[in-house]
């Protein structure tokens, strides 16, 4: 092999340069030539001008990020680098007097959908969309832009995307629970419903509502540390999860069963579609039952699949989910006349034992017309009545006569009697631990003139002193002021809840009863009216009594019935009962609206609900 010495060593540039140099000569058929074309100076002022800019820019840049706005970037990173848990809890629940749970929770999965998580390929993200809508039968068009995709999924769905979630990025399946009411309609007057806000459950009616602050559960929280690669480098718990407390009312579940049950009965019978019915403990005003009818499925609030249902209840002219008992407005009839007879002997105006001479009307004269009257009626021919007797008998002459004053005997007059109605509480909220009660509303002469434009008749006082007029009152003000009438002079605030419990039943806050007003009308006054509502249902010396059903109860009882005229033979039926006579346990008043003739509807009711009541605590 024969070896060649170069003189120097050959640069690759140069091989490069005359490789070309070789290859030009070829195409233009001439001899080797060297060809230089140096750069202008201007095209290198150019260039350089160009990057100096570029790295002033940059540098203005930097600058700016780093000075002015370093503390915000600074915080976004380190946002980035934290994430936070939610550790779930669980609201409290409401338990009966007697420890019967009523409220519970149930487990519940949502589906939700992180869209930074999606896939970034249109293709692979439309794929898993179009996926998940086949799943849960939906166009995925309708849900892309949503985070809760469905809540409360069913077993079935749950199922199909347990399976599948691992291939559905973006998505997941998130536990929580919801409320389950087992007798849903029997206590939703009460308990009311919870309703979704934002990712939980917050209470939207009734002790749901009322005692939020309450039940509402606390969810812990855990501080995840990442690092930029997304690795999660340590774990710290911020907050211990905390569960709501609990209530224990004072409502007999059984008890309220049964009110429900009758009252069924009783609209079935008559053909009526509401009624009322509540119990009240005289002796600290608990809420043992409290009915409204008709009533609704609050379990309907939490179930997704059911929206047909639930947009029938919303717009049912029935109004089931109006509360009757505490914002329902009626006419009281004759339940008025124990509390206008009590009035009448603290204002001394009349000796319980005088007695009025009752032929089933009085006249009144025309002002102007001598040769004219006004008779107002009677439902029956009572003869000579003492306040005793009258108030067995709902005898209205006497009502008429020391309500407004007829011939020589003095009445109260509309001033007097709407100011003892007040003392019992009529024409202002109770106060019961419920949303939403409702006011009520006792005419005055003032009122009259004020917004009818009328002058106040001694005929307006007349109706008014037996529960007719523009009086109107709910059914929870009458119970509760019966409740003084029951007990000798106190008027107590209703209380649906006992206790606040921990999730133990340990006991947290115990609510001690509420005194709105005692005293107001003496004792013995009181006794007058309690003996008078006795005879009511004895039947001693009232022929006429309308309560003497009640006699048959395993306890003596004491009751005032009422009839409101609606017209058109229209009427809502009133009763309201306390037993034992001689130390009261329950006060209990019924209302059927729109009963059609002069019926006993309540008091059957009534009668057998204490039956049962009384002869269940004697077993």
């Amino acid at each position: 092999m024969r070896k060649v010495k170069l003189k120097k060593d050959l640069e690759p540039q140069e091989v490069f340069l005359d490789h070309l140099a070789k290859k030009k000569e070829q195409e233009l058929g001439i001899s080797e030539k060297k060809l230089e074309v140096p750069l202008s100076a201007k095209m290198l002022k150019l260039v350089l001008i160009l990057f100096l800019i570029i790295i002033f820019g940059l540098f203005i840049k930097t600058f700016h990020f780093q000075i002015f706005e370093g503390d915000k970037f600074s915080a976004l990173a380190e946002k980035n680098k934290f994430a936070y848990l939610t550790v779930k809890a669980e609201r409290g629940v409401i338990y009966d007097s007697r420890g019967k749970q009523i409220v519970f929770n149930q487990p519940s999965f949502d589906l939700v959908l992180n869209k930074e998580k999606l896939p970034r390929k249109e293709k692979e993200r439309i794929r898993v969309l179009e996926e998940v809508g086949s799943i849960i039968n939906q166009d995925y068009h309708q849900f892309e832009n949503k985070t809760l995709i469905l809540k409360n999924l069913d077993y079935q769905m749950l199922i199909s995307l347990k399976t599948r979630i691992a291939d559905l990025p973006g998505f997941e399946i998130k536990y929580n629970s919801v409320r389950y009411y087992p007798d849903g309609p029997t206590f939703a007057p009460l308990i009311g419903y919870t309703g979704r806000e934002a990712s939980d459950y917050v209470g939207k009616d009734g002790l749901e509502r009322y005692y939020e602050e309450v039940l509402r559960k606390n969810p812990g929280k855990i501080q995840v540390e990442r690092d930029a690669l997304g690795n999660i480098l340590s774990e710290k718990t911020v907050s211990l999860p905390e569960s709501g407390h609990s209530l224990v009312l004072w409502v007999d579940a059984e008890l309220q069963k049964k009110v429900e049950e009758e009252l069924n009965a009783a609209l079935q019978k008559t053909g009526s579609k509401k009624a009322v019915g509540v119990a009240l403990n005289p002796k600290n005003g608990g809420v043992l039952a409290l009915v409204s009818l008709p009533n609704y499925d609050n379990n309907l609030f939490n179930k997704e699949a059911d929206q047909k249902a639930l947009q029938e209840l919303l717009t049912n002219p029935e109004e089931p989910l109006f509360n009757r008992v505490i914002s329902g407005l009626y006419p009281t009839g004759s339940t008025i006349k124990p509390l206008v007879a009590a009035a009448v002997l603290q204002e001394q105006l009349i000796s319980p034992d005088k007695k009025i001479n009752c032929q089933g009307f009085i006249s009144i004269p025309h002002p102007y017309d001598p040769k004219k009257e006004t008779r107002k009626n009677d439902w029956t021919v009572h003869g000579w009545t003492d306040m005793r007797k009258a108030i067995a008998e709902s005898c209205n002459v006497y009502f008429y006569t020391v309500g407004g004053g007829y011939r020589n005997q003095e009445g109260l007059g509309p001033t007097r009697i709407k100011k003892y109605l007040e003392l019992f509480g009529w024409g202002q909220k109770t106060g019961i631990d419920l949303p939403g009660e409702s006011k009520g509303f006792i005419p005055s002469p003032e009122w009259k003139r004020e917004v009818k434009k009328e002058n106040w008749w001694d005929g307006d006082t007349y109706n008014f002193s037996i529960g007719q007029g523009d009086i109107s009152i709910t059914p929870i003000q009458v119970a509760a002021s019966f409740v003084a009438i029951a007990n000798g002079g106190t008027l107590y605030k209703p209380k649906v809840v006992k206790q606040i419990v921990d999730s133990e039943k340990k006991l947290i806050e115990e609510f001690n009863p509420e005194v709105l007003r005692e005293n107001f009308i003496n004792k013995e006054n009181l006794q007058i009216v309690r003996e008078g509502m006795r005879r009511a249902v004895t039947g001693e010396g009232s022929p006429h009594a309308s309560s003497v059903l009640l006699n048959s109860l395993p306890v003596e009882a004491a009751a005032k019935t009422g009839t409101a005229e609606l017209g058109g033979d229209f009427y809502n039926s009133w009763i309201t009962v306390f037993a034992p006579y001689d130390n009261p346990e329950i006060v209990l008043t019924i209302m059927i609206e729109r009963v059609k003739g002069i019926r006993s509807t309540a008091l059957i009711v009534a009668k057998e609900v204490l039956e049962w009541y009384f002869s269940r605590r004697n077993n």
